[in-house]
């Protein structure tokens, strides 16, 4: 299906933050649409990537390193859980995302998507140096990996009864691009979004899961409805592909569907609806640019067979984390999405009108955000993206 009743040309981006200058500014205190939001520092922990909450009370947190912890308001944050598998901390890669099982509090399973290193590593790694890149290629990272989905269940402070779900085919030397969001949809089934390892034509490739959007059972197994569902193909588990790097996923609320990002290359982020077999067009088309300002044909321009995004961000904002908002705390954005911007250090908000999207705002926090999610109460949280990386609590400043 091809979706143009909701393609906006150009972001709108609120500019009231921006009266706050850097000099001077209260860091703790920060301009919006809704007014002041006063920020209070929950915790601190190594490259923070993705949250959970817990049905009991407080948060799974992931730090990129390789950690697991707990975090709540009684008790601060606890020690790294046991029982991981052995990850591969380089770059963008290491542990992501977490999600938990939408039975937890029955059967306590978590699943989590982090980057492994192949058990056989070639003599002589070979990484290319696509020119499209410019300069953002690690020439020294040369270790074979790839992205994977676990599950395990939680046993007090241990991971036991470990099974690998899934898996990025094939494994690539060095890069990054892994996508790895983990998002439960209603009906049970659980979406992963893989990223294109900075390899660009496996996204439009048959024969590789890199670059898609992807839908399992929560046992590993693959929905029989899924769009290319044959038994036994390499597409089994895809949902829609022609993705470059979708580092946000989630369910909005009053509709059901699945809502995703991802960062374009130089400019062009987009906000997407993914639909069963959609192709989103990378590296085909796009709104931005290569690294090396080679163009690339825009949406607007291109063939009918690829979906146009809902949205996109034209100077970027390098998305990262998503959630729809549905709490009271803050009233008048109730129904709106918000996502971390990672290159322009705010929280952007996006409005909706019915299924298209009416307008977006930066609300400067002179912070890289990473992840997004809603607190019971109402309030934001946020995770920064540093090595002393912070687990905020945005409220309405009084």
């Amino acid at each position: 299906m091809i979706r143009t009743t909701t393609t906006l040309a150009f972001a709108l981006i609120s500019t009231m933050a921006t009266a706050q200058q850097h000099s001077g500014r209260d860091e703790n205190r920060v301009l919006s649409s809704a007014g002041p939001i006063q920020i209070e520092e929950l915790a601190t922990l190594e490259f923070p990537w993705g949250m959970e909450a817990l049905p009991e009370s407080g948060l799974l947190i992931t730090e990129k390193v390789g950690a697991l912890r707990r975090w709540s308001e009684a008790d601060g944050l606890s020690d790294p859980i046991s029982g991981l598998p052995e990850i591969e901390y380089q770059g963008q890669g290491g542990l992501l995302d977490v999600a938990l099982h939408p039975d937890f509090a029955e059967n306590g399973l978590v699943y989590l998507y982090y980057v492994m290193a192949a058990e056989d590593q070639p003599e002589e790694p070979a990484l290319d140096n696509d020119p499209r890149l410019g300069p953002f290629v690690n020439t020294e990272d040369r270790v074979l990996k790839g992205g994977v989905v676990w599950r395990a269940r939680l046993d007090g402070d241990t991971l036991v009864e470990g099974k690998e779900l899934w898996r990025q085919e094939p494994f690539s030397v060095g890069l990054g691009q892994f996508g790895g969001r983990l998002v439960f949809r209603d009906d049970g089934t659980l979406i992963i979004t893989s990223g294109d390892r900075q390899r660009f034509e496996p996204a439009q490739s048959y024969e590789t899961n890199l670059g898609k959007i992807l839908r399992i059972n929560d046992d590993g197994s693959i929905p029989e409805d899924n769009p290319y569902w044959t038994a036994g193909s390499p597409l089994d588990a895809v949902w829609s592909l022609g993705h470059r790097n979708p580092l946000g996923a989630a369910i909005r609320p009053e509709t059901g569907e699945l809502y995703t990002h991802e960062m374009g290359p130089l400019y062009g982020d987009e906000l997407n609806v993914p639909v069963p077999s959609g192709n989103y067009g990378w590296p085909e088309v796009s709104n931005g640019e290569n690294y090396n300002r080679q163009p690339i044909a825009h949406h607007e321009t291109a063939l009918e067979r690829f979906e146009r995004p809902l949205f996109y961000w034209r100077p970027a904002v390098s998305p990262s984390g998503l959630m729809f908002y549905n709490g009271d705390m803050f009233a008048d954005w109730k129904g709106n999405a918000f996502l971390g911007g990672l290159s322009v250090q705010a929280l952007v908000r996006v409005s909706f009108d019915g299924e298209n999207v009416s307008g977006s705002e930066q609300i400067n926090l002179y912070r890289r955000v990473r992840d997004v999610m809603q607190a019971d109460d109402g309030a934001i949280l946020i995770l920064t993206d540093y090595e002393d990386g912070k687990l905020l609590r945005l409220t309405p400043a009084e």
